[in-house]
């Protein structure tokens, strides 16, 4: 009776969306909006499991998926754990229950979207447990046809009747009565092509100028009234009075300067969609993630979605310490392990993965060929490799509910192994680079190289002969960007491999040999230092961003075919790096070398990686840098091309943030003032050309909209209490999009973005393109008035000189009678002084006399 019973209520109940599971903090799911107010799903750890006899496969089973559960066992477990007890979501629930038992039916298909779900009033356990029965007929014509099959039935053609409309249309229509005037207008031949002059003239002096037609009384035309029909009602005395407003001119002016032929119903959707409600403005917080085993306190200093699986992000933790902390507690630390922690929407509480590394990872990439292999960077200078491919079945994606579901989930870590949550999973890395020939101090930033090409020792760019991303490039704060080819750089003789044999170490069983020949002996293929020109120093990158990583950002696709086509051969291309070595090096021309690169104080370096000779030493040498700009008034963070214009790049650094576009060399397009609060992080949006988000110090995150506005962000969000340490978005579904946050913690935020945030305008892209090219423009209009104004200075300086020069010119003459005409005027001036104050009399004949 069992089977028959689930098949029926499979039946008769609506498929519903899965929902993810929630926090414990978080309010029961209610299945009202979907048309079940009484089921309530939930999340049935292995332990609870066993507390309530209801193990998946022993106690509840695809015969008898239910079970009954006491009201007081319930209680009973709530008051032993507490907040930690599955059934806390759902305590308010079980408190206003008015029966003794409890239905838990076990949701294998995950209709509900959790493994469980409970059944919350007395009507409904009855409708489950006694369903009404249903004709074997039916029942077997349902077998046949699928629910969600939709059966076309043609429409039946039945003959037209006439209710009286065409004689209506045809009393409406408009036709012709009067007869057509036809007027030819003619000219001479020998006039045609003559030229015409224009000019103004009085119609009246000029005969048959105009013509004008006044009215008359046509006799043909005049009817005599011979009846009259009038009615009259009496009626209160009313006055209506109109006059020009200034709401009508306003309405007037509208007119004129709109398009009033626009069709409204196209643009109607589009302007809802674009819009949207004004209340859903703001990030909405989807679900958090924080490592409760971890002994001590940690941050999270980089976080990277899983390039192919939805709802799986990997997070790099390290030791929330200074510098002087951490020498004071090294020997502490070096037992403790570092990790790179993935975590899974399914199981908000347990990694799922935890990946060791030799010490503090602070960036971290996944292979945009296989997303298996993971390349991230140490806080002592080194680079870890990992292989995860051995342990991907256990975080690949499943389709729901068999084949009528297309939207990806992830299967449950406690359904495909219910004893792997009491172990935590750790996955050793396969190799690190030498400390002796890598970095001297922390990497800050680390990108793959694309397929489509690598490079030299000298920096030449060459097609790529292994088809697959073999290199990588970091950047240190010791002042150097590296190079690195995960390949083997020499072949093996046969005596090297007979002494590596002799010299080999037992690999342990849980290591997998991808990259065996780089452990402890992997050096860069070659170094960049950027140089400050005069002095010995260097500047200190902390961020850098090629010309092909927009590439990397558009290849998830491309990345899933590969990998399935990977499953299907049963061979993985980092098994066998070799096989392209042999291949013959074909250049790249017109290929750009230059890139950009944030340094820890502030500026924003265009520079090449390309390699030349130094002619006295003969040594090779960096470049100089391309531009150089300091814009920034603290550390650059984040520095990122769009991923809709790749000439644009953002910098977030100190108290401010910059926009650049490539080839401009004179400054940013756009510069924010400072903010309140020191920026940490940023991130372009992936479906919005002109919006990005910016993380601050005091856990607040910026959205700028430069549509909206360009001076100052469009609204701000207060996220956690803590500083935002990286912001990392991700698009989940065409309807649904996330972005990650992390702060200085350990806590992972991931929060929904908005329709009005992910939803682009009407021509969005190409009215921020606009607003570059606009800015470009301004830019090169300042600098032309700054070349004015210096030739302008020069003139005035070559003015000043040439005057100096002409006074130093002038004869000996000259200066004579020059200093003669000033005492001349001295003594006449002193005289005018002395007569004023009464010492000299003026007598008649025009001579002086001197009173005592």
């Amino acid at each position: 009776m069992a089977p028959k019973q689930k098949k029926k209520t499979s039946r008769g109940k609506k498929r519903l969306k899965p929902v993810l599971a929630a926090s414990e903090d978080m309010e029961p799911v209610n299945m009202e909006s979907m048309g079940h107010p009484e089921i309530y799903p939930l999340v049935l750890t292995t332990k609870t499991q066993e507390i309530f006899n209801c193990r998946i496969d022993e106690d509840v089973t695809d015969e008898q998926p239910y079970k009954l559960i006491n009201k007081e066992d319930i209680f009973e477990d709530l008051r032993n754990r507490a907040a930690v007890s599955d059934f806390h979501p759902v305590k308010k629930i079980v408190q206003e229950y008015p029966g003794n038992e409890l239905l838990l039916v076990y949701d294998k298909d995950f209709k509900y979207g959790l493994n469980f779900y409970l059944i919350a009033t007395e009507e409904g356990k009855e409708n489950y447990l006694n369903p009404p029965e249903v004709p074997e007929e039916q029942e077997e014509y349902k077998e046949h046809i699928p629910e969600d099959v939709y059966i076309y039935k043609p429409p039946v053609s039945k003959p037209w009747v006439s209710l009286g409309s065409e004689k209506e249309i045809e009393e409406e229509s408009v036709t012709e009565s009067t007869k057509q005037i036809t007027y030819m207008i003619s000219r001479k031949r020998s006039e045609f092509g003559a030229p015409i002059k224009f000019s103004d003239q009085n119609a009246s002096s000029v005969k048959d100028a105009y013509i004008e037609c006044t009215a008359y009384p046509d006799k043909n035309f005049t009817l005599k009234q011979l009846e009259k029909d009038v009615g009259m009602q009496v009626i209160p005395q009313i006055k209506d009075i109109s006059t020009q407003t200034k709401c009508v001119e306003i309405a007037l002016q509208q007119n004129e300067i709109m398009n009033t032929f626009i069709d409204d119903w196209k643009y109607l959707a589009e302007e809802e969609g674009t819009f949207g409600d004004k209340t859903d403005t703001h990030l909405k917080e989807y679900q958090s993630f924080t490592d409760l085993h971890s002994p001590t306190e940690k941050m999270i200093t980089c976080v990277s979605w899983h390039p192919t699986i939805y709802g799986l992000i990997a997070v790099s933790v390290a030791v929330r310490l200074s510098f002087e902390d951490r020498v004071h507690f090294s020997g502490k630390l070096l037992l403790q392990p570092s990790l790179i922690l993935f975590w899974s929407f399914s199981d908000p509480i347990h990694p799922q993965l935890m990946l060791e590394s030799p010490d503090d990872i602070f960036c971290f990439k996944f292979c945009p060929s296989d997303p298996n292999i993971i390349a991230g960077g140490c806080i002592n200078g080194q680079i870890v490799m990992w292989d995860i491919t051995a342990h991907a079945d256990r975080i690949e994606n499943i389709k729901a509910g068999g084949s009528r579901s297309k939207r990806a989930t992830l299967k449950p870590m406690f359904l495909l192994e219910p004893e792997s949550n009491k172990e935590a999973m750790y996955i050793r890395h396969c190799a690190v680079s030498s400390i002796e020939n890598g970095h001297k101090k922390v990497i800050t930033d680390i990108h793959w190289l694309s397929d489509t090409f690598e490079i030299n020792r000298m920096g030449s760019v060459f097609e790529n002969r292994s088809g697959i991303c073999c290199q990588l490039v970091t950047c240190s704060a010791d002042c150097t960007i590296c190079f690195w080819d995960i390949r083997p750089q020499k072949p093996l003789t046969p005596q090297t491999t007979e002494k590596k044999k002799e010299e080999s170490i037992e690999i342990p069983f849980d290591v997998p040999s991808t990259f065996l020949h780089l452990d402890l002996s992997w050096k860069p293929l070659t170094k960049v230092r950027l140089s400050k020109g005069e002095t010995s120093l260097d500047h200190c990158p902390t961020k850098i961003s090629l010309n092909e990583d927009h590439l990397l950002c558009k290849t998830q696709d491309k990345m899933l075919a590969q990998s399935k086509t990977e499953k299907a051969e049963e061979m993985n291309p980092y098994h066998n790096l070799e096989s392209g070595m042999a291949n013959l090096l074909k250049p790249i021309d017109d290929f750009c070398t230059k890139f950009f690169v944030g340094t820890e104080e502030g500026e924003v370096i265009y520079t090449d990686w390309k390699m030349e000779k130094d002619p006295e030493t003969g040594r090779l040498m960096s470049k100089k840098p391309v531009s150089h700009h300091t814009i920034h008034d603290g550390t650059v963070h984040t520095i990122q091309r769009s991923p809709f214009y790749n000439d644009i790049i953002l910098t977030v650094g100190g108290w401010n943030v910059a926009i650049w576009k490539e080839g401009v060399m004179t400054g940013p397009l756009l510069q924010s003032c400072c903010a309140p609060k020191r920026y940490t992080s940023g991130h372009w949006s992936l479906t919005r050309p002109g919006v990005f988000y910016i993380g601050r110090e005091d856990g607040y995150i910026d959205i700028w909209d430069l549509l909206e506005k360009t001076h100052e962000p469009a609204q701000s969000q207060n996220i956690c209490i803590t500083m935002i340490t990286y912001i990392k978005p991700w698009i989940f579904s065409s309807k649904q999009q996330f972005i990650a946050t992390a702060d200085y913690y350990g806590t992972l935020h991931i929060l929904e973005i908005p329709w009005t945030l992910s939803r682009p305008s009407t021509n969005e892209m190409a009215s921020v393109n606009h607003y570059f090219e606009r800015e470009v423009k301004h830019l090169e209009y300042v600098e032309q008035r700054k070349k004015i104004r210096e030739q302008e200075k020069k003139e005035m300086e070559l003015e000043m000189a040439k005057k100096k020069v002409k006074t130093y010119q002038k004869s000996k003459e000259q200066m004579q009678a020059e200093l003669k005409m000033d005492y001349e005027s001295y003594l006449e001036l002193e005289k005018t002084v002395l007569i004023n104050l009464g010492l000299i009399k003026v007598t008649e004949k025009g001579s002086y006399m001197e009173v005592m």
